[in-house]
């Protein structure tokens, strides 16, 4: 969406997928920068104020740090 300035670009309407889901379309563009592709996992974790995404890495290599953080 080059044409919309870039704090517009930011605002997402949810969708409902079935019955007790919620989608949310993300920038293509950062989905890019971050490298992520379709049907990657991810992690959603609650944080104060909304939601974080992060990539979902699998594995005993997890730091201890991301693991207290995101794997509550």
């Amino acid at each position: 969406m080059p044409d919309k300035k870039s704090n517009e670009t930011a605002i997402r309407k949810l969708a409902r997928i079935g019955k007790r889901s919620i989608g949310l379309t993300l920038p293509i563009d950062e989905v890019r920068r971050l490298g992520w592709r379709e049907k990657q996992k991810v992690v959603v974790k609650r944080v104060r104020g909304g939601l974080a995404i992060r990539d979902f890495i699998e594995g005993p290599h997890l730091p201890a740090e991301t693991q207290k953080l995101w794997l509550r």
